[in-house]
C-alpha cells in the first residue's frame, strides 16, 4: 500500500474515530479523551490509536479501560462508515510524546544551566575560586 494511501487512511481513521466518540459512545470514562493520532499497519490487521487524557493517573486508567470496553462497538461504526476490504483491530495506547518533550527539554535547560559561565554584576566573566 502507497504510503500517501496509509496516511490518508491514517487521517480518516483519526477523524471517524473522534466522531463516534463524542457522538456515540456513552461511557462517561472517555469524554476526555482526545485522539492524536493513529497508525495502521500495511496489511490492515492492526490500528494503533494514540489519545490523550487529561487527569491524574487513575482517571487515565479508568479512561484507557472505558476505550478498550468501547473497541468492538467503535469497529463497528467504522465498519458501517467506511468501506475498506479489512478492518483492523483497534488497539488504544496513551500517546507520551508530551511528556517525552517536556523532558528533554527540561534536561537541555539543566545542562544549559551547568554549562553556563557566572558573571559577576557587570556582566564580566568571573574565573571560579579554588577553595
Amino acid at each position: 500500500m502507497p504510503d500517501r494511501r496509509l496516511a490518508r487512511l491514517n487521517e480518516q481513521f483519526r477523524r471517524e474515530i473522534t466522531d463516534i466518540l463524542y457522538r456515540d459512545v456513552r461511557d462517561p470514562r472517555v469524554k476526555d479523551v482526545v485522539i492524536t493520532g493513529v497508525a495502521v499497519t500495511s496489511d490492515l490487521w492492526l490500528a494503533r490509536v494514540y489519545v490523550r487524557v487529561t487527569g491524574g493517573d487513575e482517571e487515565r486508567k479508568e479512561a484507557m479501560k472505558g476505550l478498550d470496553a468501547a473497541s468492538s462497538f467503535i469497529r463497528r461504526e467504522l465498519g458501517s462508515m467506511l468501506h475498506i476490504r479489512r478492518l483492523p483491530e483497534l488497539r488504544f495506547l496513551e500517546d507520551e510524546t508530551l511528556e517525552q518533550a517536556n523532558r528533554i527539554e527540561e534536561i537541555l535547560r539543566e545542562i544549559g544551566q551547568e554549562e553556563r559561565p557566572e558573571t559577576s554584576g557587570d556582566g564580566r566573566q568571573v574565573e571560579p575560586s579554588e577553595d
